[in-house]
């Protein structure tokens, strides 16, 4: 399975730049897209060719899914089957719950293929530079099979057990990034609020303890009051719906999920859905806006 033989579906923001790297790594044949024309685009660009459906299987051993939301992984895992060659190779770095892992796993298994749980971390910069955190379950043989199309993709590969293990730490990761960027934001706002040099304190607090991948890469939007998507509101809303329901089995609601969740709500209402997370500094800012209109800070000479 080292030959040019790796299909990929799905091209959006992440998925182009995970296809890029697959290319480079002479291992893609294929790609499809939902939406046509960004198909046939990367495509012309590095002269593969196009899948007029999502029936990859039937020209590739290994097959990238990348798509949005659990229904989508399953449609499209339905219709590769047909195709499936016996021993090929389903890996889906897309973000959803464990039981749609299992569920399509056990959907590939029954027509002889192996499936691979995938999820990837590390914004669009990780997709574009192949320097992704890819979280996989599955079996031992289908990590292993994988293994040249993930290293093409990512830099730190993990097998973390069966199917339903990858999408259960990238859910864990989701988690972490809620509280991260409810710090940032919150932050940020105070800093703002008390009239510092926002670049500068930046440059000097991204080296200091409190600092994350996060903070280096999405402050500067603050900066520049523009939120142009790395990952977009409602895809972390919705991995934070999956995060609620895996955690609400175990009878336990999370107070940061929740939080967070409820500050998304808000930004989708006020038109900033499409956006990226970052784009929560604008719910703290406001927080500091009738104290702003107000003057000086209270208890202030």
């Amino acid at each position: 399975m080292h030959s040019a033989n790796v299909g990929f579906a799905g091209l959006g923001a992440m998925g182009r730049g995970m296809a890029r790297n697959l290319h480079r790594a002479g291992l893609l044949r294929a790609v499809w897209n939902r939406t046509r024309s960004g198909a046939d685009a990367l495509a012309e660009e590095l002269g593969v060719a196009v899948a007029t459906d999502p029936a990859l299987a039937s020209e590739c051993e290994v097959i990238v899914l990348c798509v949005s939301a659990d229904a989508d992984v399953l449609a499209v895992v339905d219709a590769l089957l047909p195709g499936l060659r016996p021993g090929a190779l389903v890996i889906d770095c897309s973000t959803v719950s464990a039981d749609t892992a299992r569920e399509a796993a056990r959907r590939v298994a029954a027509h002889g293929g192996e499936f691979l749980d995938a999820p990837v971390s590390g914004g669009v910069e990780g997709a574009r530079d192949g320097t992704l955190a890819i979280m996989a379950g599955g079996s031992d043989a289908a990590f292993a099979s994988a293994q040249h199309a993930l290293q093409a993709m990512g830099r730190t590969i993990t097998h973390f057990g069966p199917n339903g293990s990858g999408q259960a730490a990238k859910a864990t990761n989701q988690i972490m990034c809620a509280g991260i960027i409810q710090a940032v934001a919150e932050a940020m706002a105070f800093a703002k609020a008390q009239g510092l040099p926002l670049p500068q304190l930046i440059e000097t607090l991204g080296k200091g303890a409190g600092s994350s991948w996060y903070f280096v890469n999405r402050a500067p939007n603050i900066v520049r009051d523009s939120f142009p998507a790395g990952f977009r509101v409602r895809l972390h809303e919705k991995d934070l719906r999956i995060c609620r329901e895996m955690a609400g089995r175990f009878g336990v609601e999370l107070p940061l999920v929740e939080t967070t969740l409820a500050h998304y709500q808000q930004l989708i209402a006020q038109g900033h859905g499409d956006e990226d997370i970052s784009v929560l500094f604008r719910l703290k800012d406001a927080l500091f806006t009738p104290a702003a209109a107000g003057g000086a800070p209270r208890g202030s000479a």
